[in-house]
């Protein structure tokens, strides 16, 4: 794309029709995209799953929708967004529509692959969506679009009772119903991005497929992605993990722990608005340091393991409990969902802003990179189970990589403040 169709004002309303109607199918594409984090504990207890086979089959989806963000991020690039979103969501729709019949482990994982492609709908909605859009308005629009994170939140309001009425094979046909009823709606209720409309009317060619990935080659890009990892896959592994994890330390039913489930995926969603306006207002950066600095201290609270201690004192042996309650666990995560969702909406205002000719190529990968963190470190959390017995050893691993992420951006603030008054570098290349 160009910065110049880019930064070009509308003289209608499409930038904000089009901005809600692929926020509204982005919804019900994560509602589709996470709906193992429900239906995932029922098939858990049917096939006598292990915790890392229950973190596998709850993962697999998330790597589909990951691993395929760069090429629908690119494909959106060259064909435009309506026809790209139309097809990948008529694509998971069918997959989830499969998944109803899957009756072993493997045909489950191969259908929850398909399923996956509901993720991808992200890269095409963000380089879809900032087309349409200024540079000084795209975190906010961005952030907005993002909003559609909370279909995580619906399926678990909606989906334990569909599971509990008629069995987690209903959650399935219905979300595909859903899914394949919206790719109608967005088809015949979009339009073409300018950028799109305008190479019709001239006859321009997208640029070489080879040349969308130039960018990539750019340290900054992957640096980019590990921020995202955090603050977005995170975010995911959290949003499938929790009713499995509430279940398993606090002793609730699946109904309970999907309403508490969803009570963190809310605020993790709908305040990404609120971090792209953010973003605008005060800079991407500054809301990044606020993501990863209250995000290590949530996670760090989290991770302390439940504890019975004795000290010796001066009068004898004195014993102490330690235990993050329920209540306290619901405000710590509320508030790592919160500066979550701010970190996401600040990772993406940095993509049109940084590389407005490759929004579909960057944001794809970024996106990519932060979706992986939704399908490796579900793994992670039940293999961690596994070889520590501890609960809370999934949130040691998101304090570990929260931290890793301050530290990376911090020295490359420095070393970017250094080249701008003139000393010598002496770290990589950004």
């Amino acid at each position: 794309m160009t910065a110049t169709l880019q930064a070009a004002p509308s003289q209608d309303n499409a930038p904000v029709r089009a901005l809600a109607i692929s926020t509204l199918a982005f919804t019900v594409c994560f509602a589709v995209w996470t709906i193992f984090s429900i239906i995932g504990v029922r098939i858990k207890q049917e096939l006598g799953l292990s915790e890392t086979q229950f973190g596998l089959l709850i993962g697999t989806p998330i790597l589909t929708g990951s691993l395929v963000r760069i090429v629908l991020g690119v494909w959106t690039d060259r064909f435009g967004g309506r026809l790209v979103y139309t097809a990948t969501m008529l694509a998971a729709a069918i997959a989830t529509f499969l998944l109803a019949f899957a009756q072993t482990y493997a045909q489950m994982l191969i259908a929850a692959l398909g399923v996956g492609l509901a993720g991808g709908s992200f890269a095409v909605g963000v380089a879809y969506v900032s087309r349409f859009f200024p540079a000084g308005k795209q975190g906010t629009a961005l952030g907005i679009f993002g909003v559609g994170n909370v279909g995580a939140a619906v399926t678990k309001f909606l989906a334990p009772f569909v599971m509990l009425a008629g069995g987690w094979q209903d959650v399935a046909l219905i979300w595909a119903a859903c899914l394949g009823f919206m790719a109608l709606v967005f088809w015949f209720g979009s339009e073409d991005d300018p950028v799109i409309r305008q190479r019709r009317i001239h006859g321009g060619q997208p640029k070489s497929f080879w040349a969308e990935f130039a960018p990539l080659r750019n340290v900054q890009v992957w640096r980019f992605g590990l921020y995202y990892f955090f603050s977005f896959g995170a975010f995911v592994a959290l949003a499938l993990w929790l009713p499995r994890y509430l279940i398993g330390v606090y002793g609730f039913d699946i109904v309970t722990a999907g309403m508490i489930g969803a009570a963190y995926s809310i605020p993790a969603s709908i305040f990404r608005a609120y971090g792209g306006i953010l973003s605008d207002r005060v800079g991407a950066r500054t809301v990044m340091y606020w993501t990863f600095g209250v995000s290590a201290i949530a996670t760090l609270i989290l991770s302390l393991p439940t504890a019975d201690y004795v000290v010796h004192g001066i009068s004898g042996p004195m014993s102490f409990h330690f235990e993050v309650g329920p209540i306290a666990f619901m405000v710590v995560a509320f508030v790592l969902g919160f500066f979550m969702s701010l970190g996401k909406a600040a990772v993406y205002k940095h993509i049109p802003a940084y590389y407005p000719e490759n929004v579909g190529a960057v944001g794809g990968l970024v996106g990519m990179i932060g979706g992986l963190g939704g399908f490796i470190l579900p793994i992670a959390f039940g293999a961690l189970n596994d070889l520590t017995g501890l609960w809370s050893s999934c949130f040691m691993l998101l304090f570990a990589l929260v931290v890793a992420s301050l530290v990376w951006m911090h020295l490359s603030i420095r070393k970017m403040s250094r080249e701008s008054a003139g000393e010598p570098l002496t770290f990589a290349t950004q």
